[in-house]
């Protein structure tokens, strides 16, 4: 008789998992923050304010599934090297997460990344290994991975399947829950940018599981590809071109969109998206990430129809992250003219637009 038995003693994994359940049971939820608009539209804004996770960002509960999915699928056990292709907000919470578990990390991201978030992930215990071109992220960290046994976590690929979209407290399960004693507990739009695509998906497919009403539209900044990919079905569209709004964007459609779940796309500008980020931001009384100004593009255009045929309700968008990481760039603006852009036209719309109601954007 002839067996193989990989089994392995469990007690690493089985205490991986509690520290990342006891991480979870000392956070209490994200709020969901009320957009002062006029009482006489009879409509609400919210914003799901992911900036106050631990790390910062909405990419927490990305990076805490992630690795949840690895450890569970026996990819990361004790020792292992976690690798990730990122610059930004996912690679800061990885890194969180790794050192949680006092597992070496390394992000790979191209020169010239921000020093601030460098710093960053530096912070959490993280290695930042760098590439020439940005396309060559992928690559290099499935290499060294691959070269040190190590694990390459592989968010744009893993994320729409390591979230339990049916509840198990995600993002949408925590949206409509919280809504539930307001005025219009289910709202008409639900607006999401995406960067891996996990978060729209996970939306996309609860509000179908739980049979709401409630429609989902990505918003989408210049250069990315998911627009393109989704106006033509290509699923393999690629614009060759980065996105200058960090955490959105990609300049190919990554695995992890699932077109299949949004019921509309918007292409946003770039300038009005860092128009919208400091309006939005002067409103709410606080610095809020250009993602999410790209968000509430979106959502003044959304709110505006509605306005335009009469309809009351509510719309919920995500405060993905706050503005202090960008102090020198998006909220800078010298750097902000550099890149060419003029805020002068877009930021007239959305004074006209809390104003009156009227959206000409």
């Amino acid at each position: 008789m002839k067996y193989c038995d990989r089994s392995a003693p469990r007690d690493w994994v089985d205490n991986a998992v509690r520290l990342i359940d006891a991480d979870a049971q000392r956070s209490a939820d994200t709020h969901l923050l009320r957009y002062p608009l006029p009482a006489d539209w009879n409509v609400q804004l919210y914003l799901k304010d992911e900036s106050t996770h631990i790390t910062g960002s909405l990419k927490h509960r990305l990076a805490r599934s992630l690795f949840l999915y690895s450890i569970c699928n026996g990819w990361i056990t004790e020792g292992t090297t976690v690798v990730e292709a990122s610059s930004g907000s996912t690679a800061v919470s990885e890194a969180y997460f790794a050192k949680l578990l006092g597992l070496d990390f390394v992000a790979v991201m191209p020169v010239g990344t921000s020093q601030r978030k460098i710093a960053l992930i530096e912070a959490q215990g993280g290695r930042c290994h760098f590439v020439s071109r940005p396309p060559d992220m992928y690559t290099e960290a499935a290499r060294l991975a691959a070269e040190s046994g190590g694990h390459y976590m592989d968010q744009f690929t893993h994320a729409e399947r390591a979230t339990d979209w049916r509840g198990n407290n995600n993002i949408a399960d925590s949206i409509f829950t919280q809504l539930q004693l307001e005025t219009h507990p289910v709202p008409e739009w639900i607006v999401m940018g995406a960067g891996t695509g996990g978060t729209s998906a996970t939306i996309g497919r609860y509000i179908r599981y739980r049979r709401h009403a409630t429609r989902l539209a990505v918003v989408d900044p210049e250069n990315s590809a998911f627009y393109g990919g989704y106006e033509t079905g290509d699923a393999g569209y690629q614009t060759g071109m980065p996105s200058h709004i960090e955490g959105i964007g990609r300049p190919r459609v990554e695995p992890s969109f699932v077109g299949q779940v949004v019921d509309r796309m918007i292409e946003v500008p770039d300038a009005a998206s860092i128009a919208a980020m400091r309006y939005g931001g002067r409103v709410l009384g606080r610095r809020i990430g250009a993602s999410t100004g790209t968000n509430l593009w979106g959502v003044f255009h959304l709110i505006g129809e509605m306005l335009a045929r009469g309809r009351s309700g509510s719309v919920v968008t995500v405060l993905c992250d706050g503005g202090d990481r960008y102090a020198d760039t998006y909220f800078d603006d010298d750097w902000v003219a550099a890149q060419g852009w003029d805020l002068t036209e877009p930021t007239a719309v959305i004074d006209e637009f809390h104003s009156t109601g009227i959206w000409n954007g």
